[in-house]
C-alpha cells in the first residue's frame, strides 16, 4: 500500500488486504469481479484499486477500477485479454499488455476511460510495463531480441532501448519509488514464457545500469512478481514463492 502499511494479494480470483506484519486477510468486496488475476494494483493516491479481471463476457481478461476500499468495479478496456501493470506518477494513465489480432504489446489508456493507445509493434511478446517514479519512462520485458530481456521506452513508446543482455530470460522489470533500482525476475535460458513452478531468480540492477546483483534464489514463476511490489521507502519487495505439496 502506498503507506507501506498492508499488502494486496488475489487468491480464488478475489483480492485480499493483509497487513504487513501478517494477520487475518480481510477480502475487499469487488462485485461482479470474482476472477481477478496477478495483475492488479493501486493508484498512486492509494484511493483506487485497478483489477484485471475475467468474469465477464468471454472470460478474457479486462481492466477495472474501483475504490480501494471496495465497490462497483468500472470497465476501462473494451478489448481482451488485457492485463494491468502500471499507473503513470500523475495518476493520469495506465500501462497494460493486451492481446489483439494475434500478437501482445503494450497498451496506455487514460484512468478516467477514454482509447488504447499501442506503444509496441515489434513482433513477438511485450509484456509488463511499469513507469518510471518521474513518469519520463516505461519499462517492459520483450522477446524481440530472441529471449526475453528487459527494455526501456519514453511514455509515450519512442526510444525504445534493451538494457539487459544476458543468459537468462528476464521478465516483469519493477522501478524502485525513489528510481534507483530495477527488481525483475530471471528464468533460465531455456524456460519459455512465465510458468509457475520454476527455479527462478530476483535480481536487481541500478537504473544507471551498473551491475546486476541476486537478491533472492527461489521456486516460483507465474505470479512472483508480475505488478509493482516495493515499499514506498525503497527499502523492501513483496513476492510469492512456492512450494509442492503432496496430495
Amino acid at each position: 500500500s502506498r503507506d507501506g502499511k498492508y499488502f494486496l494479494f488475489n487468491s480464488n480470483g478475489k483480492i485480499y488486504k493483509l497487513p504487513v506484519e501478517g494477520g487475518e486477510p480481510k477480502l475487499i468486496n469487488t462485485g461482479f469481479a470474482t476472477r481477478c488475476n496477478n495483475d492488479h494494483g493501486l493508484s498512486p493516491d492509494g484511493r483506487q484499486l485497478v483489477i484485471s479481471d475475467q468474469s465477464q463476457g468471454e472470460r478474457k481478461s479486462l481492466i477495472y477500477t474501483l475504490p480501494i476500499y471496495g465497490g462497483t468495479p468500472r470497465r476501462l478496456t473494451l478489448l481482451g485479454p488485457s492485463y494491468w501493470h502500471g499507473w503513470s506518477p500523475d495518476g493520469e494513465t495506465l500501462a497494460f499488455v493486451g492481446e489483439r489480432n494475434g500478437d501482445y504489446d503494450i497498451f496506455t489508456i487514460p484512468s478516467e476511460g477514454g482509447e488504447e493507445r499501442r506503444l509496441t509493434t515489434a513482433m513477438g511478446l511485450d509484456d509488463g510495463p511499469d513507469y518510471s517514479p518521474d513518469g519520463k519512462y516505461i519499462y517492459f520485458n520483450s522477446v524481440r531480441t530472441g529471449t526475453m530481456q528487459i527494455w526501456r521506452m519514453k511514455s509515450d513508446g519512442s526510444n525504445q532501448q534493451q538494457i539487459t543482455f544476458d543468459n537468462y530470460n528476464d521478465w516483469f522489470p519493477h522501478p524502485s519509488p525513489d528510481g534507483r533500482w530495477i527488481v525483475f525476475l530471471s528464468f533460465e535460458k531455456e524456460v519459455e514464457g512465465h510458468p509457475a513452478n520454476k527455479d527462478v531468480l530476483l535480481r536487481i540492477m541500478p537504473t544507471d545500469g551498473d551491475e546486476i546483483q541476486v537478491l533472492a534464489k527461489l521456486f516460483g514463476g507465474q505470479g512472483t512478481i508480475n505488478v509493482p511490489s516495493w515499499s514506498p521507502d525503497s527499502k523492501n519487495i513483496a513476492f510469492v514463492s512456492y512450494r509442492l505439496i503432496n496430495p
